[in-house]
């Protein structure tokens, strides 16, 4: 499968696809006619480096895990370090994002409470 089928077919990024390329991860991609040709293992990595892109690794982050990825040997710890840092980093935008909501809320709530006050006193 050449890039533009497998982006097609896949809904994968040319740019992800050519920085795979450019990373030199490419199992048994070969170059047929000067066009990489994709085949299923290629494919399963690609959607890894989709799914660490969506949870906010970097190009530079995913391509570290990729290599210890297919290192194997001992490179387990790392990787799984790597995600849980992304995990935290995760879980402490959530936080700062819950308190911003509840900061929101009880403005909204101030508010509420000052226009229904108005409207009682024009009656």
């Amino acid at each position: 499968m050449t890039i533009l089928e497998a982006s097609e077919r896949y809904q994968i990024p040319l740019e992800i696809l050519r920085e795979y390329e450019r990373w030199g991860l490419c199992g048994a991609v070969k170059q047929v006619m000067g066009e990489w040709q994709y085949d299923d293992q290629d494919l399963e990595r690609l959607s890894l480096i989709l799914t660490l892109h969506d949870i906010g690794f970097t190009s530079e982050e995913v391509e570290t895990y990729m290599r210890l990825l297919l290192e194997q040997r001992g490179t387990g710890k790392k990787r799984l370090r790597m995600l849980e840092q992304k995990r935290k980093a995760a879980l402490d935008e959530i936080h700062f994002r819950e308190r911003q909501v509840a900061r929101m809320d009880g403005l909204r709530h101030r508010l509420l409470q000052e226009q229904q006050s108005t409207e009682e006193a024009e009656r």
